[in-house]
């Protein structure tokens, strides 16, 4: 089994999860100041992106901007990986391709400590992302324990591109926080994912 073929009973069931779905995980949302490039560029994408309608073109002319412009923020401490093998485990299925992975470290060649797993959401079905995405943080949790990093709290996010949903896994406790960050609200969306990378 690949992650994207997980459903959220799947992976609750799978790997002993319990799933809060109520809990802000942001009640008083944390805020970053966009760069004008990124303002820029995704001033001129958004149409583009939203027109064409692919998540392909979601994922190229959206996420990876306002990826990149997290790196940038953080002075390229941490670094960005897409679409890289994330086999951790085949025989739990925790095995496949990851949209985004954000990792805690500058090293770029080769992933070292993930903590923020970003999961493109299919025909903009953000819950039909949940299980695919949380599949994917208990794989981080896994290779981060098994490369004995000290990272207690993996994230995740489901995206359209132009909404955006958090995950929290801490051992078996999961949230999945009700509330949907949309692309026009940048200093916040900029803000928590800071937050999640910190």
């Amino acid at each position: 089994m690949a992650y994207n073929r997980f459903t959220l009973q799947e992976v609750e069931q799978r790997f002993g999860l319990q799933v809060e779905r109520d809990e802000q995980m942001f009640p008083t949302p944390p805020q970053a100041i966009p760069s004008a490039f990124l303002e820029t560029t995704l001033a001129r994408n958004l149409s583009l992106a939203l027109d064409m309608n692919t998540e392909k073109a979601r994922s190229e002319l959206l996420i990876a901007p306002v990826l990149v412009e997290i790196i940038e923020q953080r002075q390229r401490e941490i670094s960005l990986h897409s679409g890289i093998d994330f086999t951790v485990d085949r025989s739990l299925g925790l095995a496949g391709f990851c949209d985004f992975l954000l990792s805690r470290s500058p090293q770029r060649t080769e992933l070292v400590a993930p903590v923020l797993t970003v999961v493109e959401a299919k025909k903009e079905d953000i819950p039909g992302g949940f299980g695919q995405c949380l599949a994917e943080m208990v794989a981080a949790q896994r290779f981060n324990q098994l490369h004995d990093t000290s990272i207690v709290t993996i994230y995740g996010v489901v995206t359209t591109g132009d909404r955006w949903r958090f995950l929290r896994l801490q051992g078996t406790q999961a949230t999945i926080d009700p509330t949907e960050i949309y692309l026009a609200s940048l200093p916040t969306l900029l803000g928590i994912l800071l937050r999640t990378v910190a």
